[in-house]
């Protein structure tokens, strides 16, 4: 295989066997992403066969999470966002303490140092929000109330995700960190986040509306898809590259100020056809990361598992029940975030990074990730609403 290949045949290939588990999964009546996640692992670099290249894959991937986070923000107002944030707010940081806290006390029972315990218990504190997405629209659930919450509970735990990665290298880096230093970090993180956010919604919802209707009326339809596309992405790169914010982020609130458009339907009919093929290659790639020698660890591996689709599941189902949102909204909310995901990867590869976790350890995580996927749409259909 030329090395000026490799990328071509891996997004070929990745399609086709995600295809083809798909239309296996789908015959044993099982979610259409099992058999996506099993494609990525037969192309992945622990299986036999094709290598593909799963850094580029990833990167490809990061587009999956763009256009699945702008689709997000088209259907979520920020009348929405208002109307939630006295549940989502509380409620996510709640959650990531409670979670956290759990994390930590499976890790030591593991006998992982502290450092590592902590880096567990983030990780499998912040559920996926392309996942939550996916399975509350298969599932009809994405416009009831609970499916609201649980949306805007993880937009909430997505920018809290954004301090907890720059606290980290502060906290756990070489050298003693100053409180006045750490304080510095995280002031100016919180700065750069409020600097996007305005400058979305005083600039970005006059300027991406009227630039969309104009293209619009004047150019043909090939143009006003690629504008879409060039919205979505190129906010998001904008708050990545320029606010050091997640592409996820940039590309939500850029779904949410050409919501209220004329055009918004239309937007997102264009938007659909990238969405699902990305959305598609993203658990490809997560599947790619899975070195099935992780089985090794069964026991382990297992009580991870346990932790995040049963622990995270009562933890949330106990939160919505304190906040009074009734039991078919906290089912919601509860079968939601009974996953870890995208941002589980983002904090285990930084504790790799900083020497804490060890290969085993980060490996151990992908595990529980992606059996927590697989599964999470079982969890509707066993303890969510009716």
């Amino acid at each position: 295989m030329h090395g000026d290949t490799i990328l071509l045949m891996t997004f070929v290939l990745a399609l086709v066997a995600a295809f083809a588990g798909g239309l296996v999964a789908r015959a044993l009546r099982l979610p259409p992403l099992v058999g996506y996640l099993l494609g990525g692992l037969a192309v992945g670099p622990f299986t036999p066969g094709f290598i593909g290249d799963s850094q580029a894959m990833n990167q490809l991937s990061e587009v999956g999470v763009m256009f699945m986070m702008f689709g997000t923000g088209l259907h979520f107002s920020l009348k929405d966002l208002a109307q939630v944030k006295g549940i989502a707010v509380p409620g996510a940081i709640i959650q990531i303490a409670l979670g956290t806290l759990a994390g930590y006390g499976l890790a030591q029972a593991f006998g992982w140092s502290a450092q590592a315990g902590i880096m567990l218990g983030l990780s499998v504190s912040i559920a996926s929000t392309v996942v939550l997405i996916k399975n509350l629209t298969d599932e009809g659930l994405y416009q009831t109330r609970g499916g609201r919450i649980a949306t805007g509970w993880l937009i909430v735990e997505d920018l809290a995700t954004v301090l907890i990665l720059v606290v980290l290298p502060v906290v756990f880096g070489p050298g003693e960190v100053e409180p006045a230093q750490l304080a510095g970090q995280i002031g100016v993180a919180l700065a750069k986040t409020a600097a996007f956010v305005l400058l979305m919604l005083v600039v970005g919802s006059k300027a991406l509306p009227w630039l969309l209707d104009h293209i619009e009326r004047s150019c043909p339809r090939e143009l006003f898809q690629l504008a879409v596309v060039v919205v979505a992405l190129g906010t998001a790169m904008l708050a990545s590259a320029a606010f050091d914010l997640s592409v996820a982020l940039g590309a939500f609130l850029a779904g949410v100020v050409v919501s209220g458009d004329k055009l918004s339907h239309r937007i997102a009919a264009e938007a659909i056809p990238f969405q699902d093929l990305f959305s598609i290659i993203f658990f490809a790639s997560v599947g790619m990361m899975v070195n099935p020698a992780i089985l090794a660890h069964l026991p382990e591996l297992l009580a991870l598992v346990a932790l995040i689709m049963v622990g995270k599941w009562l933890i949330n189902m106990v939160l919505g029940m304190a906040f009074s949102v009734g039991v078919e909204t906290s089912l919601t909310i509860a079968s939601g975030l009974s996953q870890i995901g995208e941002f589980s990867f983002i904090i285990g590869q930084t504790g790799m990074a900083l020497g804490i976790l060890s290969a085993d350890q980060y490996s151990l995580i992908l595990g529980g990730a992606v059996v927590s996927i697989a599964l999470n749409t079982f969890v509707f259909k066993i303890a969510g609403p009716a």
